[in-house]
């Protein structure tokens, strides 16, 4: 028989930040890391963004630089540009999309379904939000004498570098499980995205149509729409095994 002066105590539950952050809670965890790298990858796009419509006299100067100095090249070196218009054209936003499509519709076959709407969900927001922020700063692109190349439309961010972006980021979280055990896949597949993303956005300006902030605005672009629909899709994750896709184990 308890005493009436006996208290029983009610064990305090975990606060939402220690739930978020509980290594046994590993969905919450996912999700937590996910939505912060895309917050902080937001954070320095935001801030280039101020900086480009407020015409920060170092980061023009910084631009301009760095285009005269790649046109001056490109002017004197045709093979260059050749390689660098085969390389812009060949990998555009438009192939891009296309490949991206193909693993999308792979995904679907192998039943990978949820894997498959991320995917074509981060090629879609991301064009769009691109193509929407090209619009609200409006930034003409360069203006060169003897130009090497050409192209439409206003300049920041850079399309070609936030699609390439967008595809490294695709073709890791796809493919890098298929390397889970091969040290040399995982490599190849790294190195694949940082050429990708890297050359692309070079090949941007070394014909003159961007500047070096578009292309770094390109690809911040690209991590940040990345990690948010990542963290999107694990917030969205039925709980049990109905609500996973098939693991690559090859």
């Amino acid at each position: 028989m308890s005493t009436s002066g006996q208290r029983t105590r009610v064990p305090a539950s975990p606060s939402w930040r220690a739930r978020r952050l509980d290594p046994d809670h590993s969905p919450g965890l996912r999700l937590t890391l996910a939505a912060t790298a895309a917050f902080l990858v937001l954070v320095p796009f935001a801030l280039l963004a101020l900086l480009v419509l407020g015409s920060w006299p170092p980061l023009h100067r910084l631009d301009a630089s760095v285009a005269q100095a790649l046109h001056g090249y490109a002017v004197d070196h045709p093979g260059w540009v050749g390689f660098m218009t085969v390389w812009t054209h060949a990998l555009g936003p438009g192939p891009l999309r296309v490949a991206a499509l193909a693993v999308v519709v792979w995904l679907f076959a192998r039943r990978a379904s949820r894997l498959a709407w991320w995917a074509a969900t981060t090629m879609a927001v991301g064009g769009l939000l691109g193509a929407l922020l090209k619009l609200l700063v409006g930034r003409d692109r360069p203006e060169l004498p003897d130009p090497v190349g050409w192209a439409t439309g206003y300049s920041f961010p850079s399309g070609h570098a936030l699609n390439a972006a967008l595809a490294a980021g695709v073709l890791l979280v796809v493919f890098l499980p298929y390397a889970r055990t091969r040290p040399a896949r995982r490599w190849a597949l790294w190195i694949a995205a940082a050429v990708l993303t890297g050359l692309t956005g070079v090949s941007r300006m070394a014909l003159g149509v961007h500047y070096a902030s578009d292309v770094v605005g390109g690809w911040v672009l690209g991590a940040a729409t990345v990690a948010a629909t990542t963290a999107a899709f694990r917030t969205w994750r039925p709980p049990g095994p109905a609500g996973r896709d098939r693991t690559p184990t090859a």
